[in-house]
């Protein structure tokens, strides 16, 4: 491929620019609105590990608050781990844990609002990924075998491409 041919197929990519390298796009030209996301992941468990963590029983401690207090932390730091997200005023972060007997295990959902120029998309899917995580840490004592699974975006609204739901897989 010719360094023509390269800067040509790179020109409509937001995040790189003409030579294919990468940058944040420029949002200083859109007006601020209101945006929310709302992720998901679910973390999945053997049923004594799962019943340990139900009745308090986990040598870490609070398991549960724990992971909704790091998924609220994570979101605000979403710009500081992924590269090329912008840092934004968040209006709102709820990060929500619930049991589910059914996997077993629970479910985690976030979801996160902001009054900008961009969405909260990655926000809300940091915020879910390290509430999983944190859940996992603090119950690995318990078992190593803990899954995480199904991080996803539910849904999106706001901006100017206007209010997304992903289609079930």
């Amino acid at each position: 491929m010719t360094q023509e041919n390269f800067s040509t197929n790179f020109a409509d990519l937001t995040h790189l620019d003409g030579e294919g390298e990468a940058q944040m796009v420029d949002v200083s030209g859109k007006a601020p609105t209101v945006r929310q996301a709302v992720a998901t992941a679910q973390v999945r468990m053997l049923p004594a590990t799962f019943a340990a963590i139900q009745a308090g029983n986990a040598p870490k401690g609070d398991v549960l608050a724990t992971a909704r207090l790091a998924g609220i932390m994570a979101a605000k730091q979403t710009s500081n781990l992924i590269p090329l997200c912008h840092p934004l005023p968040l209006q709102k972060i709820t990060v929500e844990v619930t049991a589910d007997p059914q996997l077993p295990g629970y479910q985690i959902y976030a979801t996160v609002r902001t009054k900008a120029e961009t969405g909260v998309e990655m926000e809300a899917l940091t915020a879910v990924s390290i509430a999983a995580l944190t859940l996992y840490d603090m119950a690995k004592a318990l078992e190593k075998s803990i899954q995480i699974e199904s991080i996803r975006l539910v849904s999106k609204t706001g901006g100017k491409s206007g209010d997304y739901t992903p289609p079930e897989l």
